[in-house]
């Protein structure tokens, strides 16, 4: 899991990079997890799933979970990158 932090709140994040296949939980249940955290700013963050499972059943497993994109690996950075501005920018 990799995490953006913002330089201005300490205790905040832009962005949560989930590895779907973590050791004992995996990235669906981490981000039901942060879904279901009291504090609304921080189970609002955005949660982007990178795996090496592509298929559209496993995009449509992790927006079920409650994440808000999806990049496969190998990781191309052009998406990647499109990817996080998408997401940050909506509004």
């Amino acid at each position: 899991m990799c995490i953006f932090a913002r330089k201005d709140a300490e205790d905040m994040y832009d962005l949560i990079l989930m590895d779907v296949q973590m050791p004992n939980m995996n990235g669906y249940e981490a981000t039901k997890k942060i879904r279901n955290m009291d504090n609304l700013k921080k189970a609002n963050i955005p949660v982007v799933a990178m795996t090496a499972n592509a298929f559209e059943s496993d995009k449509q497993m992790a927006f079920d979970s409650g994440m808000d994109g999806h990049i496969s690996k190998p990781i191309d950075m052009d998406k990647m990158k499109s990817e996080i501005v998408h997401i940050l920018t909506k509004t």
